[in-house]
């Protein structure tokens, strides 16, 4: 007996020593969060492009800013209609959210943009928060309530309730695709676009779910205690969900990382670099990167 209570007990202490191993394993070896950009107003929505440069949107101040992989910060837009979050199809051009008509918005690399989403059902949009696009290039968005000053609509609710919806690969059809969140805001999918993580940030929980070849999705689970506000994943599926820092949980839902920010608000984060093994982070005023050992999703 005393000998199979001492054989469990190493197996616990090695236990945890493996899940120490491997929270530490995920940061580069005495890489420390630096803050590379700073007086913006509220940085949000980064996005990364094929070579690794990063996009990200300085919201109140109405522009996308460029952080290239040589270091440089360069404007890419002035007026990209209030742009929140962001992303990249794979034809190279950077999707937004456009929430000063409440829209979603495509841009080509000279920063031309088309509207690819106007509206839902004959109504305005809330106001599209952020996005995702999987393979075959079907786009989830959020589409939660934040009035803003700047519209000139009414600051009321357009839609009924606060909703994720689907826009087809085809760009034919807009279809709502979960109605029972309080306010769904970060959104991120798995790199084979099978399973989708969407944040419920007023309910403080964040939820996957399976995907379907038709935008729909089935077998929802709670994934993780804890809201976000952006979200990304890396290659080996731990999922990085923002508010006070950063918090990563492998794709078992279990916590393995917080990472602090010197910020009052970490809104969202992408990683990027030629190898993909930076993160940059969106907080505030500012726009911080961190090495990391895991490669990011390009």
């Amino acid at each position: 007996m005393m000998k199979h209570i001492v054989i469990f007990c190493l197996l616990m202490t090695g236990f945890v020593s493996l899940s120490a191993q491997e929270k530490k394993e995920i940061i580069a070896p005495g890489a420390k969060v630096e803050r590379l950009a700073e007086n913006f107003r509220f940085t949000e929505g980064p996005a990364v492009d094929k070579k690794g440069n990063v996009y990200f949107t300085d919201q109140p101040n109405n522009r996308i800013l460029k952080w290239a992989v040589d270091g440089g910060l360069t404007v890419f837009h002035e007026n990209p209609g209030r742009a929140n979050g962001l992303y990249f199809d794979k034809k190279g051009k950077l999707i937004s959210c456009s929430d000063e008509d409440n829209e979603i918005w495509s841009f080509n690399e000279n920063g031309e943009h088309t509207v690819l989403v106007s509206g839902f059902d004959g109504k305005k949009l809330n106001g599209p928060n952020d996005l995702w696009i999987r393979p075959d290039g079907g786009i989830y968005f959020t589409d939660p309530l934040y009035a803003r000053d700047y519209w000139k609509r009414s600051p009321e609710m357009q839609q009924e309730g606060e909703c994720v919806y689907f826009f087809s690969p085809d760009r034919n059809q807009v279809v709502k695709i979960a109605a029972d969140l309080e306010k769904p805001n970060g959104i991120i999918g798995a790199p084979d676009g099978k399973l989708l993580y969407i944040a419920d940030i007023k309910a403080n929980k964040t939820y996957v779910y399976e995907t379907l070849p038709d935008g729909s999705l089935a077998n929802k689970k709670l994934f993780a205690p804890l809201g976000s506000d952006g979200m990304t994943i890396d290659k080996d599926g731990n999922v990085y969900l923002t508010g006070k820092g950063v918090t990563v949980f492998n794709s078992r839902g279990e916590k393995i990382e917080h990472i602090p920010v010197d910020a009052n608000w970490t809104a969202n984060v992408c990683f990027g670099g030629k190898d993909m093994k930076t993160l940059f982070i969106t907080a505030s005023q500012y726009l911080y990167s961190l090495k990391m050992n895991v490669e990011g999703v390009r």
